[in-house]
Parts: C-alpha cells; structure tokens; sequence
C-alpha cells in the first residue's frame, strides 16, 4: 500500500469480510489497555493473550506505546476492514493515533471518521448490545478528548457505559474522564477522579495507571502544587521505565507544565531525549487535525522548553517561579519569554494564553 493510499484492502482472511448490518464482535477492546502485568512484564502479557486476534492487537498496541508509530500502524492494518467491530474499533484508534505521529494525516482522519461511522451506527440502531455501545462510545470519547475536540456525547462516562467496560478499560475510562474534567478547569474534579480510581484499582493496570498519573501532574500544576506534580510524575516512569512505554510521556509534555524537564532531564537523559522526540512528531500531527478542526491556533513554532516555559507565563507563573521549577535563573527564564513573545508575536504574557494548550 502506497502512503497516500488509504488501509482496508490488507485484512487478514479470518478478519476481512463485508460488515454486516448486524455488528458482530467476539474479542475485548484494547486488550493491553486491559491488561494487568507487572512492571518490566509487559511482551509477556502480550504473547499470554490466547486469542490470535486479541493477541496482534495487544502487539499493535505496544508498539504504540512504546514509542514505535510506524510498527504499531502497521500492525493495526490487517484490522482496519475486521468484521469484527471490536477488533475494528481497536485497530482504529491506536492507526489513528499512530499516523499523526508519522505525519500521515490523511490516514489518521480516515481511522478517526471509521470510529465515528461505527460509533453512530450501533448508537443508531436499538438492537445493539449495551456493551458494544459501551465500548464505541469509549473510542469515540478517548479520540475527541485526547484531541481536545468536542465530545459527540457524554455515554462513556455515564456509571451504567462504565459498567459495560472491562475491568482495566474502566481505569482507562477514567484517565478519559478525568482529562476531559480538567479541559473544563475543573481541577479539583479531575483529580478526585484520579485519586479514586487508583486507590480502587484492584490489580496493576499499568497503562491506565501512567495514563491516571500524568493528569494528576497536569492538574496540581495548574494548581501551582509543584511536589506534589513531581511525585506522581515519578510514580508514572516507575511504571513505565521497565517496559519503555514512553508515549505517554510525550503526548502529554505541553501539558506537564516543564516536569519532565524538572524531573528526568538530568537523570535519564536518553529517554528524556526520545521522550522529546515523540513529543515533537506526535504534536505536529495532532496540531493539523486540531486546529483547523477547532479554530484554535495552538503554537507549532516554539521548542519544547519555550512551550513549557509559555504554558506556565500563560498561566500567571513568574519569572522566579518558573526558574525555581525549572533549575533556570529567572534573567534565563525572561530572555526565554522574549524570545516566546517575538515567536508568536504575542504583545504581552497575557497574549500567549490563545495560543497555548487548554
């Protein structure tokens, strides 16, 4: 398949048949999502899946991860045209995902208007089982929210959508949840939504726990509560380290207010170093299906230090505060700020809000 061609045409033959009227679905969503492991045990929970299916999925999904979009869309392909609608939903959402960071847009748009097809059909139609409307409804949610994109419907996180969720999806579900409820500023929500749920998780979801932690560094640093952002950013990386699963990280660094650079710059320089690097290819494409898509010029001309560094002046943090957090003299972090204000040709701080992340 050519880059400008779109997937659909490469299905497995267990897999590639016509999708009937009827959605037919045999196999969980997201089934590394869904898994519980130990720490450094990740590959192995993934060739202990039993189900063939279930099982390139799980890859698929490690992949991605993992930092490595190009394997993870390649794995997801065979999927793509599944008649199975779960398998479907599942390799759509991390093509998706795994083509913005490779810069295939249009690839990624196509994934993203399937989930959204598949999401109002089976909401269409009366007949459709409550776990499977469970499960599009969760898709569709995760797309819009980790995009910033208006939510086509509030179902996933209704207590009777979550019910339907296998285990390890409702604590991803939450992470969703939690993220959406501090895109609305509601901060002290958002982490009573986290705090809860990792008290309650009953066994070690460690995708969903990375996903739980690094909102809660995004809400105390909204909440200028720097130690406490600092602590569930390492408890994070305690989780992710031994099995590299790294994206996370990168995906949301413009929202970690620069405690990544606070916390693993000095001490794992390789992997801040390619945490930096999925940060820029992942912000890049999700930036062209954001922005046009919201009319929110979200800036794609700072590094990741000046973005850091915006997204705290942008939210009233002096220069003193900022060089504190961030082991910088605060004359470095001004001469930062010049540097961000002539960039985006701001007037002022108070001009650089409109062009960060909400």
């Amino acid at each position: 398949m050519n880059e400008n061609s779109l997937p659909g045409d490469t299905a497995k033959p267990t897999t590639a048949k016509p999708v009937t009227a009827l959605p037919v679905y045999n196999h969980v969503l997201m089934p590394l999502i869904n898994s519980a492991f130990a720490p450094g045990h990740c590959l192995d929970a993934v060739k202990a899946i039993a189900d063939e299916h279930e099982r390139d999925i799980a890859m698929g999904e490690y992949y991605y991860f993992s930092g490595q979009p190009e394997e993870a869309a390649k794995a997801m392909e065979p999927y793509l045209a599944s008649a199975d609608t779960v398998l479907r939903l599942s390799a759509c959402l991390v093509y998706a995902y795994a083509n913005l960071a490779t810069d295939k847009i249009h690839l990624a748009r196509h994934a993203l208007s399937e989930m959204e097809k598949t999401f109002a059909n089976i909401n269409k139609s009366a007949d459709s089982p409550p776990e499977l409307r469970a499960m599009s409804a969760f898709v569709s949610s995760t797309a819009a929210v980790l995009l910033h994109m208006p939510l086509k419907s509030e179902l996933a996180f209704s207590a009777e959508s979550m019910a339907h969720l296998p285990e390890g999806l409702r604590f991803f579900a939450c992470y969703v949840r939690a993220h959406y409820a501090y895109l609305q500023g509601d901060y002290s929500r958002s982490l009573g939504i986290v705090e809860t749920s990792l008290s309650f998780m009953p066994k070690l979801y460690p995708i969903p726990a990375i996903y739980l932690h690094l909102v809660a560094v995004m809400d105390y640093m909204s909440l200028k509560k720097t130690e406490e952002a600092k602590e569930h950013m390492m408890r994070a990386w305690e989780l992710a380290k031994p099995d590299g699963l790294i994206e996370a990280f990168g995906e949301h660094h413009g929202l970690l207010g620069g405690v990544l650079e606070a916390t693993l710059k000095k001490d794992s320089p390789q992997e801040f170093k390619r945490i930096i690097n999925i940060t820029y290819s992942f912000s890049a494409g999700w930036r062209k299906v954001h922005n046009p898509d919201t009319g929110h010029d979200v800036a794609d001309n700072l590094t990741t230090t000046e973005f850091a560094i915006a997204m705290l002046a942008a939210r009233g943090w002096t220069n003193q505060e900022i060089g504190d957090h961030m082991g910088i003299k605060p004359n470095t972090v001004k001469w930062y700020v010049s540097v961000i204000l002539d960039k985006l040709g701001a007037d002022g701080r108070d001009d650089i809000k409109k062009y960060m992340l909400r």
